[in-house]
Formats: C-alpha cells, structure tokens, sequence
C-alpha cells in the first residue's frame, strides 16, 4: 500500500512540475500581441489557460492527499520505529578500568610550569 501511495505521489509531483512549466505566464498575451503566436494554440485562445488550470489544480489535490497519506502511514508503522524508545530498554554496562577519585589533582589537572 505504501508503494502505490509513494508511486502516485511522485507521479503527481512530475504532473505539478510539468503543468506549471507549460503555462504561460502574465506576460505571454502581450508577446502574442506582437507576433508571438501562441494564442491559437490547439486548445483555442482561452481554453488552454483553463485547461491547464483545472489540471494542474488537480494534481495539486492528488500531491496533496498523497502527502497526507504518506505521513499517516509512516505514523502508524508496526514494530519500535524509534532509535530512542530502542535504546531505552537496554542497559549501559559499568565502566571497570575508570580512575579513581585521588588519581585527579587537586587543581584539576593545570600544568604545573605554566608561567602566571
């Protein structure tokens, strides 16, 4: 399940990058005025903003909601999926060769010829 939800999920994205890429922006109607030539484009003169548009706000919805889903299976996994609450039951073993407290000199262990 979590496969099919991250392959549609992907696809999505590449739907959203592609879609956006080919609209055109603000600007592109005055370059038409002038001779640019995409205003009688296959889908007519207004009909490929609106097409564009309801597709790309389609994609958006189905990134979206793949989105969610993704982060709600991740969130309700089987098993400890946590490095903390893993490492929380098992117990740290002593240290035996640590020095004892008389080992440490008084003035926490300074350099003696250090001039002052």
């Amino acid at each position: 399940m979590e496969t099919l939800v991250l392959v549609i999920h992907v696809l999505s994205a590449i739907g959203v990058i592609g879609l956006v890429l080919l609209q055109h922006g603000k600007g592109a109607d005055m370059g038409a005025a002038f001779g640019s030539g995409a205003s009688g484009s296959l889908f007519g003169v207004s009909g490929s903003s609106n097409f564009m548009s309801r597709a790309t706000a389609i994609c958006v919805v189905i990134f979206f909601g793949a989105s969610l889903s993704l982060a709600y299976i991740s969130g309700h996994r089987g098993g400890d999926s946590s490095v903390v609450k893993a490492q929380a039951g098992s117990v740290v073993a002593p240290v035996e060769n640590a020095p004892a407290a008389d080992a440490v000199p008084a003035d926490g262990g300074a350099a003696k010829d250090v001039p002052q």
